[in-house]
Order: structure tokens, then sequence, then C-alpha cells
């Protein structure tokens, strides 16, 4: 376990910093980090703005800060389950909920909120949807996917009309109060509270599971380690339009500290209480601590037979009648004394704890989702097994991230005041990384061995990294973490495996998990200079099944009684089967009536269009160059998939140019007669055939390639803007040494890493910017704003895609997802004054 970065704020007077204030921080799906910081104002010192902070962590500099408007102190963060939506509450029981705005990372608006006046929040989650995955680690050999993560039945908390899971949140109070806030469909919000218990009492620490049954679970303790531990299920309904609120007390514990002489009044008070995972009701960690130092405790509740009395032992028992059982609360393990905890982070990845399981990840030493992080106060980190809690990893701490010759720094520190220590810890959901926040409020990023540092062939570690990406693709999770342990060496192996896995499975899955192995594939190659060229290839291949996806849904059947396949099925299906070289031909065999599209949306699509064209010329006239893999283009030579929707599309395109010749790609043709398109589309058919899927790959033979070097004395060759400069923090973090970054400053990077960027990334200060949505060409200092996906780092003009998104649902032609179904999840808004016009640079 080592650094990867820290990132900190700028310097400040310490009358504006409370160090003193507790600090939260969350982890989502996304790979997006929110976290608090507290600040004074110059002009009171008791006037305090409670701020929370939102970053990517390719990004971290490009921090997003709101003033989130509570009144006290922000006590707890959560993310919904699909990374979009984040809740804060603080110590005054308001709960906010967060909502992106337009799918961007730096624009978040308080949505929907709810309170319980005067009765501070203890503990907060979203109600279960009823998705849970299952990893096995026994099954990392399977060749299925389904095999390796399956599906666990799992009840969501509340359902609606035909079992669809509502949405919404549940909270614990201080006083011993549960409330429950449900999301209508219609948008309004339906609150209710219910007291956990006939007699209140006070609740310091608590904290929410959830069944299989589709019950809740709350932990609860008053904060004293002799107070018992108090269970309660909570079952959430709707009766006539109204929230209710069921509960029911279940077994208690004790501390094993409290029973034991020698430590009953060592450790008085409970610290953390924390539910292992959030799906499972029957393990709680718990830590009891006094000034100096803590103690860790696990335990379980199991189902046991209950005694019985001497009197019925002899009874004959009747037939079928079962000993009676009950549950009880079981200590699984415990610590020895440690150092004062000062936070705690639990594992997110759902890793199967069976006993075959357990033996194979300890044989394979594949460790990820077997540890819990505990950070001390003298700043140092330890994950520990999270059943048998011996130790796996140790970080050292501030020691290890500060600069050489800063001895002088860390005696002060020692001297003058508490030392750096960290106050919230998260892992990330694949739990190889670890995102801390210290007592300065800044940012730590760890990386997290797959096998905690113990040595391990290369071809192991290859299918630890191979299991997890595979995990990401299945849930749709972001990948960013995994990519922290990916060296350059590794790259070419990792993508050409994780291909023969994907095309292991049926096609049903295939379908599904198509464009996001391309992401997967492009995010990896962009981590070695040797396979730069493969990332160009990927990033255009998505844009290409974007493309496609787009123009087919424009085409609709002229019927309404038409069969099962759709006209896009149809075009498909006709291209496939019809190898002439003639595209005239070709075009004879469709019906013209389902491509006919009014004017302003066949035109609106125009640049598109243009780039399909520009794409084939390029690919055509590089074809006798393409004699190795470090060109970009060379992975679309052999790709039979490929060449066959540009051919699909060149079909479509020289149909709608009937209709209107505006809408046709432009060619600087040497020839006056020349027929750009039917010659593409000959010099096209030729080169799919070679590679078509259907027939063994073959070499182009030497007439196609004399043809194609004939092409650039014919037509003039565009240059193709390949892919956006990767400003990213990954590429840097291949070396040892940890990475110190500072919040709002994008130059912090420059000079970090030592790899050189290929000719193909590389961009000079005059060159023009480029909408790489919609293939527009914005200027080289364009004045309109634009947003940049944080992953693929593509632009594009934010006002341009609402007015066409506005005209193509007036005219009925286009769904508001047509567009944007290819697009990254989250992207982040450019300020063309201040970054050129790309975001985070």
């Amino acid at each position: 376990m080592d650094s990867a970065y820290v990132c900190e704020w700028e310097k400040r007077s310490k009358s504006t910093h409370c160090p003193s204030i507790p600090l939260v921080c969350s982890w989502s799906c996304r790979n997006l980090v929110a976290f608090t910081t507290d600040l004074k104002t110059d002009e009171d010192d008791k006037d305090v703005n409670h701020m929370i902070h939102i970053i990517d962590t390719e990004h971290p500099w490009d921090v997003f800060s709101i003033n989130s408007g509570h009144a006290e102190v922000i006590s707890c963060l959560e993310w919904d389950q699909s990374g979009s939506r984040l809740l804060s509450a603080d110590g005054d029981g308001h709960i906010k909920c967060w909502s992106m705005s337009n799918h961007l990372v730096n624009t978040w608006k308080n949505m929907l909120s709810s309170s319980v006046d005067g009765d501070p929040i203890v503990a907060l989650s979203w109600l279960h949807n009823g998705v849970k995955l299952a990893l096995h680690v026994e099954m990392s050999g399977s060749t299925n996917f389904g095999e390796k993560f399956s599906r666990v039945k799992f009840s969501p908390s509340l359902t609606l009309f035909g079992g669809k899971p509502m949405e919404g949140w549940l909270a614990v109070t201080v006083s011993g109060l549960v409330t429950v806030s449900l999301l209508k469909p219609g948008g309004a919000l339906l609150t209710a509270s219910e007291s956990l218990c006939r007699l209140r009492g006070r609740v310091a620490l608590a904290d929410i599971a959830f069944t299989g049954g589709g019950n809740i679970v709350v932990a609860a303790t008053d904060g004293s380690s002799s107070s018992p531990i108090q269970f309660y299920k909570v079952v959430v309904s709707v009766v006539s339009e109204k929230c209710r609120i069921d509960t029911e007390l279940l077994p208690s514990l004790f501390l094993r500290c409290t029973t034991d002489p020698m430590r009953r009044d060592k450790y008085p008070t409970v610290t953390h209480l924390k539910f292992l995972t959030r799906e499972n009701s029957e393990q709680v960690l718990l830590c009891a601590s006094n000034q100096s130092g803590s103690i860790v405790e696990c335990w379980s509740l199991r189902k046991e037979g209950l005694p019985v009395n001497n009197i019925f032992q002899h009874r004959s028992p009747v037939v079928g009648e079962k000993q009676p059982t009950i549950l009880k609360w079981r200590i699984l393990t415990t610590t020895s004394d440690l150092e004062r905890v000062s936070a705690v982070a639990l594992p997110k990845l759902p890793i199967s704890i069976s006993n075959t399981d357990l033996k194979v990840a300890s044989d394979t030493k594949f460790c990820p989702g077997l540890g819990l992080a505990l950070a001390f106060h003298d700043g140092s980190i330890q994950i520990l097994h999270r059943l048998s809690l011996h130790t796996m990893g140790v970080f050292h701490g501030s020691s290890s991230t500060q600069r050489p010759g800063d001895e002088a720094t860390i005696k002060r520190q020692r001297t003058t005041g508490p030392g750096l220590h960290f106050k919230a810890l998260q892992f990330s959901w694949t739990s190889l990384a670890l995102a801390g926040v210290d007592n300065h409020g800044k940012l730590h990023m760890l990386r997290v061995s797959p096998s905690m540092g113990q040595m391990l062939d290369m071809n192991t570690t290859l299918r630890h990294l191979l299991f997890l990406l595979e995990y990401c693709m299945v849930t749709g999770y972001d990948w960013w973490d995994v990519l922290l342990h990916v060296q350059p060496n590794m790259v070419h192996n990792l993508v050409e495996k994780l291909h023969e896995e994907y095309m292991r499975q049926n096609q049903a899955l295939q379908q599904v998990l198509a464009t996001r192995i391309v992401a997967v594939k492009a995010s990896l190659c962009k981590l070695s200079t040797a396979t730069a060229a493969r990332a160009c290839d990927f990033h255009a291949k998505l844009l290409l099944i974007a493309i496609s996806s787009t123009l087919k849904s424009l085409l609709r059947p002229h019927v309404l009684n038409t069969p099962d396949k759709s006209p896009g099925d149809r075009l498909t299906e006709i291209c496939a089967k019809n190898s002439d070289t003639d595209i005239d031909k070709v075009m004879i065999n469709l019906k013209t009536e389902e491509f006919v599209l009014d004017g302003p949306p066949l035109q609106s699509l125009q640049q598109l269009i243009q780039w399909v064209g520009d794409f084939v010329l390029y690919l055509l006239a590089n074809l006798p160059n393409q004699g190795s893999m470090v060109r970009p283009g060379f992975g679309f030579m052999r790709d039979g998939a490929s060449l066959g929707m540009l051919r699909e599309m060149l079909v479509m395109i020289r149909i709608w140019g009937l209709l209107k010749p505006g809408c046709l790609p432009t060619f600087t043709a040497t020839s006056d007669n020349q027929d750009s398109m039917q010659l593409l589309f000959r010099l096209l058919t030729k080169l799919w055939l070679c590679s078509r899927d259907d027939s063994p790959p073959q070499e182009p033979d030497e007439s196609l390639i004399d043809e194609c070097c004939l092409l650039p004395s014919q037509l003039l060759v565009p240059s193709m803007d390949w892919l956006p400069v990767n400003d990213g923090v990954i590429v840097k973090l291949q070396g040892k040494h940890p990475l110190r970054l500072q919040f709002g400053k994008v130059s912090s990077l420059t000079g970090a890493g030592s790899t050189a960027p290929l000719e193909v990334f590389a961009r000079s200060p005059s060159t023009q910017k480029m909408d790489n949505l919609r293939c527009v060409h914005m200027g080289v200092c364009p004045t309109e704003k634009s947003k940049a996906c944080t992953r693929s780092f593509f632009v594009n003009l934010v006002m341009l895609m609402k007015l066409i998104m506005d005209q193509h649902q007036r005219c009925g032609t286009l769904k508001n997802d047509v567009l944007t179904s290819q697009v990254p999840s989250h992207s982040k808004h450019s300020n063309p004054a201040r970054s050129g016009h790309q975001a985070n640079q």
C-alpha cells in the first residue's frame, strides 16, 4: 500500500481553518469522491461555511465546491447506487439531496430536502434497490461471466406496483428517531418518522444494513461501552398514500472488552459502529477507545439451538419436530490494544465469503474485498482481514509523503501540535484504492495492491486485474482504480485476454457489453506509448458506434404492420449478404421510403456524415502504410464488423443524398466527373471482403493496395483529429513517487511522470479545437461553453447540443437519449477564457 497522490489547498490563514470539526467522505461507483471541510469567514470567526467538495479521481485538482447551506456540521454523505445523486445530512436534522445537472460533474443542485428539526442525524442511507451481485473468486477461471458474478436474490426495501423498487432514503437521529423519505413517481417527497423503540434514548452512533427479505436493520449505541449495542428491524410500507414505519427489537450484544476484568474500564467510549457490508446485517464491527488507544471487535449473528430444561429432555420427540433455535450474537475475533482509531473504511467489493472462495482467495493471494482499513491518530493506516482482523497491510502515514529534506517539518509538527492523521477514509468500489481526508483538509489517494504487497508472478497479477475489469464491465462501474495497478508492460496482454473472454460470452451479453469493452480497451491502451495508436482506434470505434446508432435510429418503417426487424436491422442484413462493389446495386434492394426524412434534421447531421466520409477516405488512403500497429487506423483494417458498419452508412448516406444533396460529404477531387462515394464504396467493399466474419481473414491483394496508393492523387485526404490530449493523472502515476497536487491548479501536474506523449497526442496552442461528438470545428479560441468527458476527454459544445436535441424532439425523429447513449457517464464544464475550451487543462 503506497501513496499515489496528495492534493492540498492553497495556503490560507489559520484563523479560517477548523481542524477540530469532524469530516466525512464518500466514494461513488463512478469514481467521484465527495468530502467536507469547514471554513470560517474572514468577517466573523463564529460564522462557518460547511462546504461539500466533489472531485473526479482522474482530475483531483479540478474540484467543485458547494456551499451546502447546512447550518450545522455535516455528519453524513451518501452516494446513491448510480453515483449521480448525493445525500448530505447535518447536526440540525436537515437532509439535502444533490443531483447532477445535464450529467455534469461540476454542476450540482439541491433538488430535494427533508428535515427533523433540531435532531442531529447520526446515520444515513439510500433505500436498497434490490440489485446485488456476488463475486466468486472460486470461479475466476471460468469463461462464463454469469458464473463469476452471480445475481443474488435480494428484495428491495420498498416496491411500487409491478415490483419496481421505490427510491428514497432513511436516517437515524440522535434522539432514537428513524425517518424515511420516499421519492414518488411524480417527483413529490413522502416522509414519515417513528421511534426505534417505545423508550427513546440517546443514540450517539448508528449504522444501517439491509436484509434479503427487504427489511432494514439499524444498529445503535449511546456511546458508552458498558451499554448494550441495540439492533432494530425496520419495515417501511406505503398504505393509503402514507408512509408507514414498523420497528421491532432484535437481539443485542455487550462488548467483550467490558466483560474482561482487565479491560472493563479501559475503553469507556464506543467510537465506531459499522456493519461489515450494507447487504449483510449479520456481521458488525465495533471500536471502543480511550484518549490514547482503541480495541476493535468483530461480531456475527448466529442461529443456535435453544437449551431445554431437563424435565423435557427424555420426552419422546414428535415426528417432524425441530429443536427450537434462537438468534444470538457471537464474537468472531478481537484485536489487541491498538493506537487510537480516527477513521474506519469498509470494503465495497461484494466478494463471496464462503469457505471455498476464502480458500481460493488465500491460495491465489486475491485480497480485494477481504480487508477493512483503520486509520490511527499517529497518521498510519492498517488493513485488517474483515473476519480474522489480522494485519494485511500497513501505511506509515505522512512520513512517506514528505519531500526529501522535510525532516524539519516533521519534527515541527510533532512539537507544535497534533500530527497529520486521517479523519475520513473510504475504499473504492473494487477495493484497490483508498481515499483519505486528513485533519488539514488534504485529499490523499492510496493504492491498495490486489495481493496486499505479496509477490506474485505476472500471470497471476494479470488474472486478478482482468477479473476486476470484467466485474466493472458487467456492473457498469468505473474502472479508474483498477488502472492504478496497470503497468505499461501489462497493457497488451490485458487487452488481448479481455477480448478473448468477451468473445466467449453469448451474443446477447456481447451486445450489452459492446461499447463498455471498447471503452475499457481505450483507457488501457493510453497507459503505454506502445499501444497509444490502438487507443486512437478504440476511441474512433466508440464514435463510429455512436454515429451508426444515431443514423439508424432515424429510420422509420413506412407502414405500421411491419415485421419484427427494424429498418436498421434490414439494412445490416442486406449489406452483409450483398457483396457487390457497386453502391447503387446494393441500394436497389432497400425500401427507399424508409429512408425519407425531413430536411432540417437531415441537414443538421451533415457534420457526422462528413466525418464518416473523411474517416473512410483516411483509412483507405493509409492502407499501403499499415505495416505496423503504431499507426492509428491499423485496428480497423482487420475489423470486419467496423468496416461493415462503415459500408452500411455509406449506403444510407447515398440514399439521403438523393433526397437532399446538401447533406452529402464534401470531397476535394482532382476530376470534375469523379464519383467519390462510388469509388470509396468499391474500395471499402474489397477491404471488407478480406476481413468479414463469415470467412477466413485474408491479406489485401495487390490491386487493392495499388488503387489505394492512387487515392491521394484523386481525392484530398483529410487529417484526422484522432484523440484529445490526455491531461489526466492516471498516466503520471506509474512511478513510485507520489504526486503533490493543489486544488484549482492544473499546472501542478506539469512535468510529473516520465512518459513522453506520442506525436498523435501532441497539440499546439494554435490548433483548431474540435467538438468530438458532432465533429464540428470550434476554432482556435472558442467563445461558447463546452463540456469534456472526464475519462475519454471528448469535448462538445453545450448550447449547440441543446439546440440540436430540441430540434430533433420537435421533429419527432430522435429520442432524447440517442445522441447521448454512447457518451460516457459524466462530464465537466470548461471555461474557455481560462482553460482553452478543454476541461481540466
